[in-house]
């Protein structure tokens, strides 16, 4: 399943017609293993002065992004000015977008697959990693000094790609860790211990399981958590105990958090899928369309078809 994912990729990217997915997807990387490459942006996403969007693909891969440049990257609800240069720490939990707003564009970007990071001794699970919760900021801005040592591991990488070492996979995996160990030293991580008081662990569970619903890959598959109730309950907690503890926490009330990230969802459906608004009104857990139609018109001001031409 993961290997379709990074077929989809390279041909989002490539075009069908003008990439080799076979040389991409070599015997090695297509094996259990999982799969992991490594791109310099400014090769492969540039020609001339031409400016490329990077969507958000819904494919189970992770991608480390090393950006120098300005760019806006939008995500949850959520829009981050890369200014000068940055790295972005993607998951296929949180949909994201990063826009270049100007034509000097450099850096690196990786992809790889859970499976691929999952034959490292030291990681069991990649989700439980600090950097890829839902709830993490996964945009860094970086300093010349840290974008220099980054780099430096991206073009060891590169290298690595090409050689015919025996355990190169191996050293690439170790390569990934370096990078994701090092993102999460970049900014402070909250707790999840001890030192983390009540108020906090509710917020950050709640967040987790709104995002774990996410993203919807099948149009027969329903969010299960749609209510304030529903998350309560699952959560053992009083509705109005839930509501408290996130306007304190994240400054909206629970309906406003878990309608603002239906709302981004049904977008995403709306641009990238071609299911019609009433399997995206089902997918997102609305008994009826015209419930979903009013719904999305009330926090984009348009309608779902209208949105979609």
């Amino acid at each position: 399943m993961e290997n379709v994912g990074i077929r989809e990729f390279y041909k989002s990217m490539c075009g069908n017609n003008s990439c080799q997915l076979d040389f991409f997807l070599d015997s090695e990387s297509s094996s259990d293993m999982g799969h992991f490459n490594v791109f310099d942006i400014a090769k492969f996403y540039y020609s001339g002065n031409k400016k490329s969007e990077m969507t958000y693909n819904r494919r189970l891969y992770y991608k480390i992004s090393l950006i120098r440049g300005k760019n806006l990257v939008e995500y949850a609800g959520k829009t981050v000015m890369i200014e000068k240069q940055g790295i972005l720490f993607a998951t296929p939990k949180i949909p994201y977008r990063y826009t270049p707003q100007s034509t000097e564009q450099s850096g690196y970007f990786c992809v790889f697959t859970s499976e691929f990071v999952s034959k490292s001794k030291t990681v069991l699970m990649i989700n439980d990693l600090p950097i890829y919760q839902p709830d993490s900021d996964f945009v860094y801005q970086l300093t010349d000094e840290q974008f220099v040592e980054l780099e430096a591991i991206f073009t060891k990488m590169n290298k690595e790609m090409s050689s015919d070492y025996t355990y190169k996979y191996d050293l690439l995996r170790n390569y990934v860790l370096e990078l994701i160990h090092t993102g999460q030293k970049l900014k402070p991580m909250e707790s999840h211990t001890g030192t983390t008081n009540a108020a906090s662990r509710i917020s950050s569970l709640f967040i987790e399981l709104l995002e774990r619903q996410f993203p919807i890959e099948s149009d027969i598959q329903s969010i299960r958590l749609r209510s304030p109730l529903d998350f309560a309950t699952t959560l053992g907690i009083h509705i109005n105990h839930l509501n408290k503890v996130l306007k304190e926490t994240m400054g909206r009330s629970t309906s406003e958090i878990i309608n603002s990230r239906i709302a981004e969802e049904a977008k995403i459906l709306l641009r990238q899928t071609r299911w019609n608004v009433s399997e995206i009104a089902y997918a997102l857990g609305f008994d009826e369309v015209a419930h979903f139609s009013n719904f999305f018109k009330k926090h984009t001001s348009v309608s779902p078809r209208d949105f979609r031409n």
